[in-house]
């Protein structure tokens, strides 16, 4: 019998010191990464809410009434918490989430032994607490957190502007006609289609470059459509007169639609075949766009500067 007891008290001993090793490695570990984890700079302020588990005061904080779309993330160590779509308004003076970033947020018993805490899973960083029964949303959830612990990184709108490029004669009198249009948000004058880098008008003018003076468009497609704009082109300067518009004559004077992807393409060729069955004997051409150069400043809105007419340029229904 005492042989017996003998063997379980060594057997205790060892699964104790087993488990106490085990202990010390996991905290030897725990602290090694916590100490090469690179944390934000924190302001006493922060430090009472992140570290000391306070509490800022309600509607204080500066994500409180708040409703940019994107991201919040922990202030401490910057990994993504919550979602702006998850974020509802509770009234209760935190900010209010019914959801979270899968594996972003740990619970854990608070201290007081009632209520749940919310501690950033990534770095331990105190959220705030959260509480589950209460009704607000359908999840049923709110996580209540403090703005000090958060930061935000707002959604990139998607970029919505399109560009399109028309060469009709003299850039001055197609940009006064292209800049009225609905839709369109700006124009720039310039040269495309030549061999020369940076060229300056004076060479583009001597004709030795191969660039065509060009209008840069660019438009809205949610107000406008590329196809709107083409017919506009054809409309407002004379597409049949080859090598030039009225008394500019040279090929940097030509009509040309420098097209940047297959839909302006067909767009284009499906005009021109409209314009051919009118009988107009079109001379515009289809090219593929490269890089475009911007003018010098004195030619950009020529006439919104000077206050007269274009001389060369006319709108004439076609369409």
């Amino acid at each position: 019998m005492k042989k017996r007891m003998t063997i379980v008290s060594v057997l205790n001993i060892f699964l104790f010191a087993f488990i106490a090793y085990n202990l010390i490695l996991y905290h030897s570990t725990m602290m090694a990464k916590d100490k090469d984890m690179k944390y934000n700079k924190l302001t006493p302020e922060e430090e009472q809410v992140i570290i000391q588990k306070g509490t800022e005061a309600p509607f204080s904080g500066k994500y409180y009434n708040f409703t940019e779309k994107g991201t919040y993330t922990c202030k401490r160590c910057g990994a993504p918490l919550y979602r702006s779509a998850d974020k509802f308004d509770s009234f209760c003076g935190w900010p209010s989430f019914d959801n979270e970033i899968p594996n972003a947020v740990k619970r854990q018993v608070d201290a007081d032994g009632q209520r749940t805490e919310i501690i950033c899973n990534n770095c331990g960083a105190h959220l705030g607490h959260v509480f589950i029964g209460e009704g607000f949303t359908p999840k049923n959830v709110r996580h209540c957190v403090n703005s000090i612990s958060l930061n935000f990184v707002p959604t990139v709108a998607e970029e919505k502007i399109q560009n399109a490029y028309f060469a009709g004669g003299c850039f001055w009198g197609t940009e006064y006609y292209l800049q009225k249009a609905k839709g369109v948000k700006s124009t720039t004058v310039g040269y495309m289609g030549g061999s020369k880098a940076n060229p300056t008008y004076k060479e583009v003018c001597e004709g030795n470059t191969g660039h065509v003076e060009t209008v840069k468009v660019e438009f809205d497609p949610n107000e406008t459509s590329f196809e709107e704009l083409a017919k506009l082109f054809f409309e407002i300067h004379d597409p049949t007169q080859k090598n030039g518009q009225g008394p500019d004559i040279g090929e940097q004077y030509l009509s040309v639609i420098f097209y940047t992807n297959d839909e302006q393409k067909q767009i284009s060729e499906k005009l021109l075949k409209i314009l051919h069955d009118k009988d107009y004997k079109v001379d515009t051409r289809l090219i593929k766009a490269d890089k475009f150069w911007k003018a010098e400043d004195y030619h950009q809105d020529y006439y919104q500067h000077n206050g007269k007419q274009p001389y060369c340029h006319f709108y004439t229904k076609r369409f």
